[in-house]
């Protein structure tokens, strides 16, 4: 189920009024069939993989605690294999079977293709919607137990709402055991403040989705269906749209996410923190799918060592988190190529700190130049690592950034609709200026703190513009994919 569909919206109203018209001892059972109906609507065959994952964690979750030191190791693996092994079996294997074949034919070795093996195909398996971060969570849960950070839960039922809680199933953000079970227990009276704040954070995600990032999306998709047609500016446009296309659709769903959640009680933790702001690319990362990235920090690059040790060492670490972090996104060699890219910028960036500060003193740059100069290499550095992310193939990665510096005008506009690229650049500076100065997680001060004259013009302009400008078709979010 979309959030941008007609059956969400019949959909959140009935979850909320049962959810408050209930007994709190039976709201952990109406959210559960809520969530697992919320899926069903997106899978509803691979919904058993959602159940088999959840089944295992919980049981590995209960056994680690009074468990030996070896057998604490044997479900903590377990729980490791079971879901990492249905990740890989119905994300990777297509990928990577594909890629052994290419390495075997480099070396003279011919081995057949998988539609010449009957009717069965890697191809034709289904990457089950939301698996990549249900599995993050699930198996931050396990490893959280087995470091003796948390105690498992008992209760079957909470366990299972934990792991496919509806607001933040499908497209995350990833959240922990110890912040999420607590709040899913708790009991929640309502709450007329987080009901109003949750509704604007909402309305606020449905405006990005629906008005910014699909509007700006059609833009994206002609320029990059058949880059060979179009050169220069109109290119770079597309790729700078791209990167506004991704946050907005992204920063939507988790706004409404955080706006669902909060309406019954739940804080999720918040996803961005303006990261087209950051100075820096590690701050950027520092605030880009924060939720993402702080789970591969605590799980793969602190136990590799993290920036403790060598700088070689450092730089190994950082090379492998971003691989990992390109792989989590996809199984295509473009993802590889955008995480490795973003690894050696960061590098970079780590080596040469003191030179560049040497640099800078010695030009006598003042602090605001540095930021400008910085977030203007940000921005394009971004752009160039996004066409990989965007492409369907490397191939088509390379041509466009061929065709891209291959500037012999000024036309720019690939759709012939100037209204549109001006309302769409309009949209971009408005949003960025808002976000600017309320962030990510503060947008429904722009609406609680004024007057309640000011409020009600304001939900009618909003009324208005979604009735005006929004794009008129279904578009699934970005990271469903993932």
């Amino acid at each position: 189920m979309l959030f941008n569909s007609f059956e969400f919206l019949l959909f959140f109203p009935i979850v909320i009024f049962g959810f408050y018209l209930l007994p709190h001892k039976y709201r952990w059972l109406w959210l559960l069939l809520g969530s697992y109906y919320f899926y069903l609507a997106h899978e509803l065959e691979l919904v058993i993989l959602l159940f088999i994952s959840t089944c295992v964690d919980y049981f590995c979750g209960l056994k680690i605690p009074s468990a030996s030191k070896a057998h604490k190791k044997l479900y903590l693996l377990i729980s490791i294999f079971v879901n990492l092994g249905i990740l890989f079996a119905f994300k990777y294997l297509s990928f990577f079977t594909t890629s052994l074949q290419g390495v075997f034919a480099f070396f003279g070795v011919d081995i057949p293709k998988s539609e010449n093996l009957g009717s069965y195909s890697f191809d034709q398996i289904l990457i089950p919607v939301g698996i990549s971060f249900y599995t993050f969570q699930t198996l931050s849960y396990t490893i959280d137990i087995y470091r003796g950070k948390i105690k498992p839960e008992k209760h079957f039922g909470v366990f299972a709402l934990y792991v496919s809680f509806f607001p933040q199933l499908v497209a995350g953000p990833i959240e922990r055991a110890s912040r999420l079970i607590p709040q899913l227990k708790k009991k929640v009276n309502i709450n007329i403040s987080n009901i109003k704040k949750g509704l604007i954070m909402m309305a606020w995600g449905f405006f990005l989705k629906v008005v910014i990032a699909d509007r700006i999306g059609i833009y994206v998709d002609a320029a990059f269906i058949d880059p060979e047609r179009n050169h220069g500016l109109p290119l770079y446009i597309a790729a700078l749209f791209f990167a506004g296309q991704i946050y907005y659709d992204f920063s939507a769903y988790t706004s409404i996410a955080i706006g669902a959640a909060k309406i019954m009680g739940v804080d999720l933790i918040q996803n961005f923190d303006r990261p087209f702001f950051a100075t820096t690319v590690a701050s950027f990362w520092k605030r880009w799918h924060i939720s993402l990235m702080d789970w591969l920090k605590d799980y793969l690059f602190i136990p590799l060592g993290g920036s403790k040790g060598s700088k070689l060492k450092t730089v190994r670490n950082v090379f492998i988190l971003f691989v990992a972090v390109g792989l989590w996104h996809g199984a295509n060699w473009t993802f590889i190529i955008w995480g490795a890219l973003n690894a050696v910028i960061l590098i970079l960036e780590f080596v040469t700190t003191p030179l560049r500060r040497r640099v800078f003193k010695s030009l006598r740059l003042n602090q605001q130049t540095i930021n400008l100069l910085a977030r203007i290499f940000g921005v394009n550095f971004l752009l160039i690592t996004l066409i990989f992310f965007r492409s369907a193939s490397t191939a088509d990665a390379f041509s466009y950034i061929k065709q891209m510096f291959n500037i012999t005008g000024l036309h720019v506009n690939i759709l012939n609709n100037y209204f549109e690229l001006a309302l769409c650049l309009i949209l971009i500076i408005t949003v960025q200026t808002i976000h600017y100065f309320k962030g990510n997680d503060k947008i429904y001060e722009l609406v609680t703190n004024r007057p309640k004259y000011i409020r009600y013009s304001m939900y009618t302009a909003y009324i208005f513009i979604i009735v005006l400008f929004a794009i008129n078709r279904q578009n699934t979010f970005i990271y469903f994919q993932f």
